[in-house]
């Protein structure tokens, strides 16, 4: 079977988005809930700025009393080397969530200079020039 292009790229962006886009939704107000699916050692050394914390293994027993199923989610692991995104994503979808995953995960948030937390506040924002321009 072949897919054309077009198709595929649509139907990716229909399920994914970037830390670029989320930063930029949370700014305009947008109606949806960040959820880190990281375990709880990873949460507590750093998180996303308004983030829900659900580990994707809990997110079957735990998410409708969390969320309502009518918001829309994105989701956010580690890194583009972390599968949990996509496990934290299907659970979702599976509970008939409209669902996105956050490609780069909390790594590309970080670099990107985005706003993190910790359990004693906010964390200091680095500008990766690596993944984006950086200007002085």
């Amino acid at each position: 079977m072949t897919i054309d292009a077009l198709s595929y790229f649509e139907n990716k962006l229909a399920h994914e988005t970037d830390a670029s886009d989320v930063y930029t939704a949370q700014k305009a107000g947008e109606d949806f809930v960040l959820v880190d699916v990281r375990g709880d050692d990873a949460w507590r050394q750093g998180r996303i700025r308004g983030a829900v914390h659900l580990p994707h293994q809990r997110i079957a027993a735990e998410a409708g009393a969390l969320i309502d199923v009518a918001t829309p989610v994105v989701v956010y692991c580690w890194s583009p080397g972390c599968n949990g995104g996509a496990k934290g994503a299907a659970a979702f979808a599976r509970l008939g969530y409209a669902v996105k995953e956050m490609i780069g995960g909390y790594e590309y948030w970080v670099r990107e200079g985005q706003p993190t937390v910790d359990d004693t506040g906010e964390l200091p924002r680095v500008f990766d020039p690596q993944v984006m321009v950086v200007r002085p």
